[in-house]
């Protein structure tokens, strides 16, 4: 299965409401950009994978194109060494890797959940995902994520503190417990400032905080966790496995949130949930504005690894169209696994050529 042909694209993609225009305290946002990856082995078989591309300005598809030559007559099928070789920058590493893991799936004739030990849940429950709102606006969408069957619900944060909690008291007045709740501030608070918004959303009985102080040192994460009632949750602290176990030795979180493009691919958030399941932590996959090739990644490794317990971020229901021939389904918010081989999505010519802003010759 040796790697023949690999093409780079980037494509753009619009969000429609009530995801756009998507605020968090650092940026917004009204479309999905990603890298695209497609690969050709010798035998003919094609996988599909993407990267995440939001907010990252002057990007040079050309020099990712030349940089991703690398891969071309290495084994699709030996992830491992791969990982153990591969010195690309981590989000075109992520996208060839899924890539990889989708022409591995085809070739053997198995879903890619399958190839990572089985599937455990056939169908991936999804959080549902919305930036920074006014407390009468985040009472409406949550409103809008009930009616669509989501349990849970994951907001942007950090700001304004007090913008953060009236945004909270607004899904809480509008729908009560109904829907679990996340808060994501991305780093936006001191460690001082961190304790009072655990003091204040306490009454909130949110299902987790999710990384409010920066990402470095540890250490005052591990104080935060025990000096607050609030449930702590990192993303921007796990970049691998060796970081998640870093986290999981001090005691740091007792919520992990790995993202393809941040660890290098699939098999990376495979190796952190099977940390966090022997260590008794739980995970969730992060999405950074996906489309159908990373968030199917997404539902593969969830419906395999025991960790993934919780719903998963996901903005997938939020973009216009997909570049994929069949959109993934999402259903009181939930996707089933795709039964197809590899990752069980295929790429549309014409929906990839109307989206493709910037692509290598």
């Amino acid at each position: 299965m040796k790697i023949r042909r690999i093409q780079i694209s980037i494509v753009d993609v619009p969000q429609i409401s009530p995801i756009a225009p998507y605020r968090s305290h650092v940026r917004s946002s009204s479309t999905t950009t990603s890298g695209i990856v497609e690969i050709l082995t010798e035998g003919g078989l094609t996988g599909l994978g993407e990267f995440n591309l939001n907010f990252l300005p002057d990007l040079d598809v050309h020099k990712m194109q030349q940089a991703a030559q690398w891969v071309v007559g290495r084994d699709a099928g030996n992830i491992e060494l791969f990982h153990t070789e591969c010195t690309l920058e981590t989000r075109l590493k992520s996208g060839i890797e899924i890539a990889m893991w989708d022409v591995a799936g085809k070739a053997a004739g198995l879903p890619v959940a399958k190839l990572l030990g089985g599937i455990l849940r056939p169908r991936i429950e999804l959080a549902a995902c919305m930036g920074i709102q006014t407390y009468q606006r985040a009472g409406e969408i949550a409103q809008h994520y009930v009616e669509q069957g989501f349990t849970t619900l994951k907001t942007k944060a950090g700001s304004d503190m007090h913008e953060d909690l009236e945004m909270v008291r607004g899904i809480r007045d509008a729908v009560g417990m109904k829907l679990k709740l996340r808060i994501d501030p991305n780093r936006a608070y001191s460690l001082k400032e961190g304790f009072e918004l655990c003091r204040q959303l306490e009454q909130y009985e949110l299902e987790y905080l999710e990384q409010p102080i920066m990402a470095d040192p540890l250490s005052d994460a591990v104080a935060l966790r025990e000096g607050s009632g609030v449930p702590i949750a990192l993303n921007e602290s796990v970049i691998g496995p060796s970081s998640a176990w870093e986290i999981l030795h001090l005691g740091a979180s007792e919520f992990l949130l790995p993202d393809t493009h941040i660890a290098g691919g699939i098999l990376p958030c495979v190796k952190i949930g099977h940390l966090a399941e022997s260590a008794g932590a739980t995970c969730i996959m992060h999405c950074g504005h996906d489309l159908g090739p990373k968030t199917a990644a997404m539902v593969h490794v969830a419906a395999a690894c025991k960790s993934y317990r919780l719903g998963n971020d996901s903005t997938y229901y939020g973009i216009e169209d997909d570049i994929t021939v069949e959109p993934l389904l999402i259903s009181a918010g939930h996707i089933a696994i795709p039964d197809r081989p590899g990752l069980g999505i295929e790429v549309d010519a014409n929906k990839m050529e109307h989206y493709t802003i910037a692509k290598a010759l």
